[in-house]
């Protein structure tokens, strides 16, 4: 296995798990990289302090500076907000230390997986298409699949930690991860990557096509009301759920309920949008408070 990522300084996510232990294995042989080893211990698990404990052990085996960040999220806690709270510690890393980016261990599998999700949830092409490298965030393992990487940590000898949560199908993540993808053969998975990636192409040109559309729609980040309700309700909806991704992924009922209140709610009103966010409305704008 080889990974394309350039020269510089970054953080790395290391949960403990095969897939971030190969990750952190392919890292430490490139010359020009320079990586500090990040763990965040949600405290979710009663027995996730192990896992902590073990990734300190690698990255002192590999040489590595290691930052340990605690949570005490508890066992009800959503894949939503533990992730919320992982990348709010490694941006705190960044910051510091002004790194270059985050580096995370996501595979083809998570790609397949988070499509999926995303399609089901009704997220619209950004969140097919929501796994990617970005400025910000690198993912140099996206080539690679499961099987792949899990070849790779065998034939090297590697130790890992098993998230015994991973195995319950009761989460649809893990029913997709257990019992539907490793039904897909090698041609459906590479067609619907094909597929993934020529969303991405396309959601690329709309974006473009949106941001050139806020500036006649927004003004001081507030909606103008009236442009916005010429607008057809597809694009406005494009649009919408481009402008509100800050607040996390948003299902598409809530979307088109959102865009309803834009265009009708009385001037003072406001519209519950999601997790105690507010739409607000005058008579001329509409903005998030």
């Amino acid at each position: 296995m080889r990974i394309d990522i350039q020269p510089g300084k970054y953080v790395l996510a290391v949960s403990g798990g095969v897939d971030s232990v190969v990750l952190l294995d392919l890292l430490s042989k490139e010359t020009e990289v320079e990586l500090i080893v990040a763990h965040f211990d949600h405290g979710i698990r009663p027995d996730s302090a192990k896992d902590a404990q073990f990734v300190a052990h690698l990255s002192k085996k590999y040489g590595l500076r290691f930052e340990l960040g605690q949570g005490k999220l508890g066992p009800d806690t959503g894949e939503d907000k533990a992730r919320v709270a992982r990348y709010a510690f490694l941006r705190r890393i960044i910051a510091r230390d002004r790194l270059d980016a985050i580096v995370t261990a996501h595979h083809q599998d998570d790609v397949i997986e988070t499509a999926l999700i995303n399609t089901l949830r009704g997220t619209g092409s950004a969140g097919l298409v929501s796994l990617k490298s970005t400025k910000t965030i690198k993912r140099p393992l996206l080539k690679y699949s499961k099987k792949q990487i899990l070849n790779y940590a065998r034939r090297h000898d590697l130790m890992w930690r098993e998230d015994t949560t991973n195995q319950n199908t009761l989460y649809l993540r893990n029913h997709l991860r257990i019992k539907a993808i490793p039904k897909m053969n090698r041609a459906h998975r590479r067609e619907f990557v094909k597929i993934i990636d020529k969303v991405a192409e396309i959601t690329d040109d709309k974006n473009k096509y949106l941001a050139t559309l806020s500036q006649y729609i927004e003004e001081n980040n507030k909606i103008k009301r009236s442009i916005y309700s010429e607008l057809q309700n597809q694009v406005a909806e494009e649009y919408l759920h481009k402008k509100l991704r800050f607040l996390g992924e948003i299902d598409r009922k809530t979307i088109a309920r959102v865009s309803i209140a834009i265009k009708t709610s009385r001037a003072g009103s406001k519209t519950n949008i999601i997790r105690d966010k507010f739409l607000v409305a005058d008579r001329d704008y509409a903005w998030v408070e």
